[in-house]
């Protein structure tokens, strides 16, 4: 029986070929590395109006008439840096929100050191949080405001609006834990384990390293290696690479976690779930969401490794408030706000959420003539089947540049399908 004939022509053709491609991409990555960047990060123009040690309340500069009354302040979680929501032009949930003409301020939370070790719950919350709130109402001449929260953040604001409800309208919170009794994700699981005490009293403040090195162990095939090797595949498109890089700044871009905030998060949270029982005391007072009588908006994403759904989706159950909306995306952690997908909806579903209530949320503030201005509206959402859709494989960062109250008339709850 005759040997079968290997084509070694067409092998060593194929060889050649790709071994030219090879060297055309090389030729591409090359210019393209060695040519100037555009990898800026928030370069949408804002004042510093207030600051009280390292933390600053930035104020954007509007890009179009204002057509909210009611200011909206962002609060951002002390891990990582709020620069998240202002990546690039085009790309920006700070934009999204001024083109709706949302007066928009953030908290930065600036770069805690060693003399922050001792501040914790108390001392940002019914400290910095409150100081911002007060001087926002105080420039604006506004009774109420609107706060937005994000991860820890949101759980910072939740709390915020529990302690001070007089003080806010409307209360938009975007993948923030409040129930911490689940399995689900390798963060809750380890944190329960956790000796936070031997950690704090150890090292003070936790390293913003050895949290960027627990976040990467969480899914490290993709995080480690897939990431990278997605970076060298596309190493001759130079928006890829922009992106890539602008992204890469982001998540090393990271502060210290103050060791106080760091223990009562892991003690008071995650190993002891007291705020979603009203147990949380907070300065002395005990934090109750029952007192969380105001408008309430959470949304958070399906494929959340850090902070998944069962970590959120039981807060509209436990408030007192009979106008909730709770949102589920087919998106992971970060998806939520840099997925051009996500972009296209979320930013837009929050104004139009908020324009709804803004001029309804007193009864004594509408209009004489009882009816809305119609130049106020800010640019309608999509339809909700149409928005906030994600990549159905969970994907953070849309590959362009990373990484309950049951269907009731006082909550909706909606899971939009990629």
């Amino acid at each position: 029986m005759s040997q079968p004939k290997i084509p070694v022509d067409l092998i060593l053709s194929k060889l050649a070929d790709n071994t030219q491609q090879a060297q055309t991409r090389a030729r591409k990555a090359s210019k393209v590395l060695l040519d100037d960047l555009d990898t800026d990060l928030a370069p949408t123009p804002f004042e510093v109006v207030y600051q009280e040690d390292r933390v600053k309340l930035k104020h954007y500069a509007p890009r179009v008439k204002k057509r909210y009354r009611t200011p909206l302040l962002v609060v951002y979680a002390l891990i990582n840096r709020e620069t998240m929501l202002d990546l690039q032009p085009g790309r920006s949930v700070v934009e999204r929100f001024l083109d709706a003409g949302i007066d928009l301020y953030m908290i930065d939370w600036g770069y805690p050191t060693r003399k922050d070790r001792f501040l914790g719950f108390d001392d940002h919350i019914n400290g910095y949080m409150d100081n911002a709130v007060d001087f926002i109402r105080r420039a604006t001449q506004m009774e109420k405001i609107n706060l937005m929260g994000i991860c820890m953040g949101g759980t910072f604001s939740v709390i915020y609006s529990s302690l001070y409800p007089e003080k806010i309208k409307n209360l938009v919170t975007t993948v923030t834990p409040t129930s911490f009794d689940t399995k689900k994700g390798l963060l809750h699981v380890w944190m329960k384990s956790l000796d936070v005490d031997h950690v704090v009293n150890t090292f003070g403040n936790l390293s913003a390293d050895i949290m960027n090195l627990g976040f990467l162990l969480l899914n490290p095939a993709r995080l480690m290696i897939d990431k990278y090797v997605g970076f060298f595949e596309n190493m001759d498109n130079k928006k890829f690479v922009e992106n890539f890089v602008r992204m890469e700044k982001w998540i090393f871009d990271s502060p210290d976690l103050p060791g106080e905030v760091f223990r009562q998060f892991i003690r008071d949270c995650y190993q002891g779930n007291k705020l979603i029982h009203n147990e949380l005391v907070v300065g002395g007072r005990r934090v109750d969401l029952n007192k969380l009588t105001m408008p309430l908006l959470n949304i958070y994403g399906k494929f959340d490794h850090l902070v998944p759904p069962e970590a959120c989706n039981k807060l509209v159950n436990h408030v007192g408030s009979d106008d909730t909306e709770d949102i589920c995306l087919d998106t992971g952690h970060i998806g939520i706000y840099v997925s051009s997908k996500c972009q296209e909806a979320f930013a837009p579903k929050i104004a139009t959420w908020l324009k709804k209530r803004d001029e309804q949320p007193a009864k004594s503030e509408t209009h004489s003539s009882g009816q809305k201005d119609p130049q106020d509206n800010p640019p309608a959402a999509p339809t909700i089947q149409h928005q906030l859709k994600a990549d159905s494989d969970g994907n953070d960062n849309d590959n362009d540049n990373v990484d309950h109250k049951n269907a009731e008339s006082k909550s909706v709850r909606q899971v939009v399908n990629g």
